[in-house]
């Protein structure tokens, strides 16, 4: 039986926007009728544009924002509105990793308080086991456990960032929400964090929920892949299914902008629209060379194509003729 670690249902976050004294504030819809699942240790990978809401979901889940609308559970209990004795027992089952290891820690307390603070605020163990406890992570992540007593100007950005790593997981939570958690770090050491956390996920059975932009990242960790333009989700389903043939017009062109994953460049014309005044119709239709009138109108919603949810009018013409529109469809899991 699947288990689910998070099930998000049209989730939507939804900012007042002041525009002057006289004036009445602006919707800004940052997230809109999002929905998606993520299974023990699995990941899902968000992406797409700087201003897309992929932070904005990432913080509602992480329990940090409540949703406008919708419905969000973790580890099978209600999240939105949970019984205050359960509030303390969700935030537990989450925890954030955060983009700069460098701004994300600390510089006055020792390693050793980083790390058992956690501990000493929500558990009931003492001194001795918190620092064992503190100890024994830092080796799990591949840090020596005498670290505890430095600093962390002591330490290099991937060693910072393995101590972050080190410090959500001391709580033993579930999912770990890993927002853009390597772009700040050089690609050689890039690639050590992103084998640490796979270790980590198939060690503990952690599930990850992890925001980036970089589709070369995303394909070595992810599992499934939800890509985000103005706020929705136009393309969501199986990594390798997407990286080999992406449906939405959106994702062939994040594709095409990273080396290495396609052989034809596809340039995007025009500027993002704005979030406070989103484009009728398809909010991808001002960018798009295949728009119509149609995609101009008529808002597409996601459908399953060619087993993955693709939110486009016109996602048919990208399979190949081999490939029946009908047949591909299937029943979501």
């Amino acid at each position: 039986m699947t288990e689910w670690v998070v099930e998000a249902q049209d989730l939507q976050r939804v900012y007042a926007v002041r525009r002057g004294l006289f004036r009445a504030p602006a919707q800004l819809q940052a997230v809109g009728n999002i929905s998606f699942k993520v299974e023990k240790g699995r990941t899902l990978a968000v992406v797409g544009e700087s201003g897309c809401g992929k932070s904005t979901l990432a913080r509602m889940v992480a329990l940090i924002e409540k949703p406008t609308a919708g419905s969000l559970r973790l580890v099978g209990h209600d999240a939105v509105d949970p019984p205050h004795e359960r509030r303390r027992e969700l935030r537990q089952a989450v925890q954030l990793v955060f983009q700069n290891p460098y701004g994300s820690l600390n510089p006055r307390k020792k390693i050793s308080s980083v790390l058992e603070d956690p501990l000493a605020i929500n558990t009931a163990l003492g001194k001795t086991e918190r620092a064992a406890k503190a100890r024994d992570m830092l080796a799990r992540v591949g840090l020596r456990p005498e670290y505890a007593n430095r600093y962390p100007h002591m330490f290099s950005g991937g060693q910072r960032q393995r101590i972050a790593i080190a410090r959500a997981l001391m709580l033993d939570p579930r999912l770990l929400v890993a927002d853009e958690p390597v772009s700040a770090l050089d690609v050689s050491i890039q690639a050590q964090v992103l084998n640490l956390l796979a270790d980590l996920q198939a060690e503990l059975g952690l599930s990850y929920l992890f925001i980036s932009h970089d589709l070369g990242v995303v394909r070595h960790i992810a599992h499934e892949v939800l890509v985000m333009y103005l706020g929705h989700a136009v393309e969501q389903g199986p990594k390798a299914r997407i990286f080999a043939r992406p449906l939405h017009p959106y994702t062939q062109a994040l594709l095409a902008s990273t080396p290495g994953l396609a052989s034809e460049r596809i340039v995007l014309k025009g500027e993002l629209p704005s979030p406070l005044a989103p484009p009728p119709g398809c909010v991808f239709n001002t960018r798009c060379a295949h728009a119509t009138e149609r995609c101009r109108s008529e808002r597409p919603l996601p459908r399953l194509l060619d087993e993955r949810m693709v939110a486009c009018h016109h996602a048919e013409k990208f399979l190949p003729a081999d490939v029946s529109p009908s047949a591909s469809a299937r029943p979501q899991p």
